[in-house]
């Protein structure tokens, strides 16, 4: 019997007694290359037992980035910064209106089982796509999480949110991006996910009719997180990358960081 991603069992609660995993939101467009030195570096903190786990919340400027199975032939048009990506996946855009999120787990401590683990993250975007009426779903061949478009009947649907993610020493790095009203049309310079069929786009929450705050999906994300992955507790900070002004929330100022 082969087991389907519908199969998978949901949720990676941590081992009894672990620490909360940290939650810290950046204000402001966080340079890519910036977040993927700092992103690293509390990656293999979190995998030598120095820091707790982090979810980090934030917004890039326009960019694309290519995961380690994209094709040359699926970047359109370069008309933003193209950034190589150690992630898992294709082409992805980001940009202001989206919310990007940074997922620091230490798989040792829940179980270390990398579909599962790409499922809950699909399953913590659906309850969160709830909370604003949207019925977010999976689906067994496509990663990520699609909405059905409403009045067609050809099978046609739109990605709301991408899944991209790399695991060192079972320490997850990357993450999701769920769109929330960025513009559209940036996708356009790339083949998104490599999905390239007509019947399959890309929407937001802003393009369905749910113009919500960034405050109010960051409150939905960390509500639906929870009762999935468990406790969490505010970060003031990033780690020994970041600028350590007291109660510090935007991660515009970094010293050098190692990998």
């Amino acid at each position: 019997m082969v087991n389907t991603r519908d199969d998978l069992a949901i949720g990676l609660l941590p081992t009894s007694g672990a620490p909360a995993v940290e939650w810290l939101v950046s204000d402001g467009l966080v340079d890519y290359d910036t977040a993927l030195t700092a992103m690293t570096a509390r990656a293999a903190a979190i995998g030598r037992g120095e820091e707790p786990e982090l979810i980090w919340l934030l917004e890039h400027p326009p960019l694309y980035t290519a995961g380690t199975s994209s094709q040359p032939q699926e970047l359109i048009e370069a008309r933003f910064p193209v950034h190589t990506a150690g992630r898992g996946g294709q082409f992805t855009y980001h940009g202001p209106g989206q919310r990007v999120g940074y997922v620091m787990l230490d798989l040792k401590r829940r179980a270390p089982d990398i579909r599962r683990f790409v499922a809950t993250v699909e399953e913590w975007i659906i309850r969160t796509l709830a909370v604003f009426a949207v019925p977010g779903e999976r689906r067994e061949d496509r990663i990520g999480v699609w909405v059905r478009r409403t009045g067609e009947t050809d099978g046609a649907e739109d990605k709301i949110a991408a899944i991209g993610i790399r695991v060192q020493r079972w320490v997850t790095l990357h993450g999701f991006s769920l769109n929330v009203s960025p513009d559209l049309s940036h996708f356009s310079g790339i083949v998104p996910c490599g999905v390239s069929e007509p019947r399959y786009g890309v929407t937001s929450l802003a393009d369905l009719g749910r113009p919500v705050s960034m405050t109010d999906v960051d409150r939905a994300l960390r509500a639906a997180f929870e009762p999935l992955f468990g406790a969490t507790d505010v970060a003031q900070r990033l780690g020994s990358t970041e600028n350590k002004s007291p109660g510090r929330r935007n991660i515009k100022s970094f010293e050098s960081a190692s990998r």
